[in-house]
């Protein structure tokens, strides 16, 4: 496997979700549980008031390095500081900035690791040469794929031969389009939720694509993650 790293996340979408989920503060239960001093972490579903307890939560944990984190437009240039210097980010992402635009300058520094997510939209490719490049979403890809969505996949297979993926992300896809987590009126094949591993094989697909640093986006518990870890690994070390 070389240097990649695949990382258990803690997630909060729990916290806008209309299924039941264990909330992040579960899961860091989990994560001091298992001793894990490494992890990814998804802020997409938190208030800045949440944020902050949730800052003040793993300062108390076992976690020292953070390398990946899915960021909000609402957060400032102070709150993304405190993130880098503490916990040695490699990648920020968020989505493609024509969903969600900045509302704040980053700086520099900073700007060189952000890196942009094709969530339901592919991320402008001047975007992506502005900042430091393409956060690849597997699940999302491969969704919009079995949609039948010719653009989309159009942009991406162009997009992944020309720009830098710094870190990716890892979610399940289902046989049939399912409810999304966080609005059940809405179905993708793409999901949160892991049911069984084999919801992992598409990702042999991806395989050339697979930057150092990818992070498992479940809403599953930390010991479900575990094992999703393990299978990804797997998938990543399989010669075929």
């Amino acid at each position: 496997m070389g240097d990649r790293k695949i990382l258990v996340s803690l997630t909060t979408l729990a916290a806008m979700s209309q299924v039941d989920l264990p909330g992040w503060e579960t899961k860091l239960e989990e994560i001091e549980y298992f001793n894990l001093n490494e992890i990814a972490l998804f802020l997409t579903g938190l208030s800045k008031e949440k944020r902050n307890e949730l800052y003040q939560a793993i300062e108390k944990t076992s976690v020292k390095s953070i390398p990946h984190i899915h960021i909000r437009t609402d957060m400032d240039r102070t709150e993304l500081d405190y993130l880098y210097r503490k916990y040695s980010v490699k990648a920020f992402n968020l989505h493609a900035l024509e969903e969600f635009p900045l509302q704040h300058d980053y700086g520099k520094e900073l700007n060189s690791i952000l890196y942009l997510e094709n969530s339901r939209v592919v991320p402008d490719e001047k975007d992506l040469e502005e900042y430091g490049g393409l956060c690849v979403d597997f699940a999302h890809w491969e969704g919009e794929k079995l949609k039948g969505n010719t653009e989309y996949v159009q942009k991406m297979d162009h997009l992944v031969k020309k720009i830098k993926i710094g870190c990716a992300h890892i979610s399940a896809i289902k046989n049939e389009p399912t409810p999304i987590v966080i609005d059940a009126t809405k179905r993708e094949y793409d999901s949160h939720v892991l049911g069984n591993l084999s919801e992992l094989n598409y990702l042999k697909k991806y395989k050339a694509y697979f930057p150092e640093i990818m992070s498992i986006e479940l809403e599953n518990p930390i010991a479900e993650q575990l094992e999703a870890k393990k299978y990804t690994e797997k998938i990543i070390s399989d010669k075929k």
